[in-house]
């Protein structure tokens, strides 16, 4: 069975280090193989959802709403609005004579009840299928009540997460550029791609701050409508999850003239780098200096305590599968840096780029794949003899089945791995799970000893 699977799915695998290969990272996901890729609608859903002040309104059957409910840890610094998953709840009868009176009577009801500054309409499978008119039907609300009434054209059955990331990028782009950019420094960014997840946010806003940068916008974690609204007054948008905003940077780059880079804040590398990278693009000088200083006194605290866990790792086995092929970059790195080495690295999202770049920094014999399945993700971690698997809420079972150590790296996570503090959360979690004693007590893959 699992040799079939391979079969079929041979073009969406490589070994890293056996010569040149291509990754056929655009297909659908093959029926039947119950693929780690979500829909269409959850990918703009998990996007979209940190706005904090928005509504957020599912036109469709309540398992839709129900299934992507508080979807991401996204913290907000005020409002609570995203996260009450209001849905339409389409029934039998909707799906005969059209959802469009019912969609309008709850956008009415909801936007009088909570006064939210946009509203986001999502559509799901059915109401392709049934071919209500959406984005008429926020036309009429958003004249009726005077605030954005946005449709976000997330059908699942369009294409997979990618195709979604897509629809929440030209949802919220419809916001860009209609805000008063006036006060804004000149040395200001935008934080694309970046949830919040566990806060991880505010730390990074915390070191730009100390470096004297202007952050305007959150896009999306603890966002905020207006500061969408005046994001493009911004000097330098920077993207960290190139798969989930990668577009909505293009389209701003475009339209008003925002640069863009590409950053992770993940692992003490990629952190660095992205510090170097803003205090580079702005040239100044005292930037720069107080960048210098501000790597330094952060390494400085850091790095002794991760050596001493470095001691204890040393030689283990990392798998890492998650949704966005930027995190799997500094994962690599960072486990690098902890000793240890990357035998299996995926995800759900990867462009053929990110796949190449994948194969270049992971060392000879690694697995490299792209839209994995459960039968396929045990095979590997069985056949390279992993100490660990970092991934999210869906990998969780595998790597317990299996008897070896887990970390989430999820938006369902509650712990902050981002950062030079996150840094170190990640070092210890792992720490952690890989000389946890319980497994002296279960079976591990392939028979070895804990």
């Amino acid at each position: 069975m699992a040799q079939v699977m391979f079969d079929e799915r041979a073009d969406q695998m490589a070994v890293s280090g056996e010569g040149p290969f291509r990754i056929s990272c655009d297909k659908e996901s093959l029926a039947g193989a119950v693929s780690q890729r979500a829909c269409v609608f959850c990918g703009s859903r998990v996007v979209l959802y940190p706005i904090a002040d928005a509504l957020h309104l599912v036109h469709g059957p309540i398992g839709c709403a129900a299934y992507t409910w508080d979807i991401r840890g996204a913290l907000s610094s005020g409002p609570q609005l995203h996260r009450l998953s209001f849905s339409t709840d389409l029934r039998e009868t909707d799906v005969i004579f059209g959802g469009e009176k019912k969609l309008l009577a709850a956008l009415d009801e909801l936007i009088a009840r909570h006064h939210p500054a946009a509203a986001f309409v999502y559509s799901t499978c059915i109401v392709g299928l049934i071919g209500d008119d959406l984005a008429a039907v926020c036309r009429q609300a958003e004249a009726r009540h005077g605030i954005p009434v946005i449709p976000v054209m997330s059908e699942g059955f369009k294409g997979n997460k990618r195709a979604g990331y897509l629809a929440a990028c030209q949802a919220m782009f419809k916001l860009v550029g209609t805000g008063d950019t006036s006060g804004i420094s000149p040395q200001s960014v935008n934080l694309l791609g970046d949830f919040n997840l566990a806060g991880e946010l505010w730390i990074i806003r915390g070191y730009l701050e100390r470096m004297g940068v202007e952050v305007v916008a959150n896009v999306t974690g603890d966002g905020r409508v207006a500061d969408i609204r005046r994001a493009h007054g911004a000097g330098l948008n920077l993207v960290q999850c190139s798969g989930a905003t990668m577009e909505l940077a293009k389209m701003m780059e475009e339209a008003h003239g925002t640069p863009f880079k590409r950053v992770s804040y993940f692992g003490v590398e990629d952190m660095s780098q992205a510090l170097y990278d803003v205090a580079e693009h702005f040239g100044d000088p005292e930037m720069m200096a107080r960048t210098r200083a501000l790597v330094k006194e952060e390494l400085d605290r850091l790095y002794p305590q991760l050596m001493e866990l470095r001691r204890d790792l040393e030689g283990r086995k990392a798998a890492i599968y998650v949704g966005g092929a930027f995190k799997a970059f500094s994962l690599v790195k960072s486990f690098r840096l902890l000793g240890m080495q990357t035998v299996l690295v995926g995800s759900q999202t990867g462009t053929e780029a990110d796949y190449q770049e994948l194969a270049a920094i992971t060392d000879p014999g690694t697995i490299i794949v792209d839209d994995a399945n459960p039968l396929e993700l045990m095979h590997w971690l069985k056949e390279k003899g992993a100490d660990v698997f970092v991934g999210g809420v869906k990998e969780r079972p595998i790597a317990y089945k299996l008897g070896l150590g887990f970390c989430d790296h999820n938006h369902e996570r509650k712990i902050a791995l981002e950062g030079f503090s996150g840094m170190l959360s990640f070092a210890r979690e792992i720490h952690r799970t890989v000389l946890s004693p319980v497994w002296n007590f279960v079976p591990r893959i392939g028979g070895r000893p804990s």
